[in-house]
């Protein structure tokens, strides 16, 4: 993989941050985007030029495909796209407001979508790369006041396994990441108890070494992934009180 380029996008913070230091480690060229250009100023000036900042906002369609051909140009083809941007907030139905669920949406679902039309298209000329998306455990079913969260991540899980039929024709890989709760500026506005919660550095280190791996999926911790795919397969009337008894919803 030395020397290959990786875009990774919600890169100024947390996880995408911790990737993008982690995969300079590892020998790669990295083009890294985000809406905080200061952020990504001082993650490029860290890695002493193997980062490049390209700053963006992902729910900008025509932006999106203006900074894709921007790195192209550049800096060459894009290896590996991971698409990471993302955002939260809470959605309880006793305060529940449409526009927040549209946000979340806009950003998770809708930037990632706008991130891979600026991604595949080169990749299937080419019939080469790979592309990462990452999700949440917490996609697997609803989470109490999680729902537009929730609702985002099934998205992406679903938006995911769809397009592999086709890019795996195409000779382009595609991945979905998984991850529980990672100590990130999102999760430290958290005022609950957050099982098996792990450094952003650690889940960048378990992310890279699933990007070399042939599974579809990347998720971890693997006891918590499971634990939430087990009830996840729960018929609703053993599901619902068991959770919400979990989380005192």
């Amino acid at each position: 993989m030395t020397g290959k380029l990786a875009w990774i996008t919600g890169a100024s913070t947390g996880i995408g941050r911790a990737l993008a230091l982690r995969l300079v480690r590892d020998g790669w060229r990295v083009a890294a985007s985000a809406r905080g250009s200061d952020a990504l100023t001082g993650l490029a000036n860290e890695s002493g030029g193997a980062i490049r900042a390209f700053p963006l906002d992902v729910t900008d369609a025509g932006a999106t495909l203006r900074v894709a051909a921007e790195i192209e140009r550049e800096l060459g083809a894009v290896d590996l796209a991971v698409v990471n941007a993302g955002t939260d907030a809470r959605t309880p139905a006793t305060d529940f407001d449409a526009a927040v669920v549209r946000r979340v949406i806009e950003v998770n679902l809708i930037g990632a979508s706008n991130t891979l039309a600026a991604a595949m298209p080169e990749m299937i000329r080419r019939r080469a790369g790979q592309i990462a998306v990452v999700a949440s455990v917490a996609g697997y079913r609803g989470l109490p006041r999680a729902a537009a969260y929730s609702a985002s991540k099934a998205g992406l899980i679903a938006l995911a396994e769809g397009l592999k039929f086709d890019l795996d024709k195409h000779g382009v890989k595609i991945q979905v990441i998984c991850p529980g709760f990672v100590r990130t500026p999102l999760t430290d506005r958290n005022d609950f108890a957050m099982p098996f919660l792990m450094d952003a550095d650690e889940a960048a280190g378990r992310i890279a070494r699933g990007l070399e791996g042939s599974a579809f999926e990347i998720a971890f911790p693997r006891r918590f992934a499971w634990m939430l795919k087990l009830l996840g397969c729960l018929p609703d009337r053993l599901y619902f009180p068991l959770v919400a008894k979990a989380t005192g919803a």
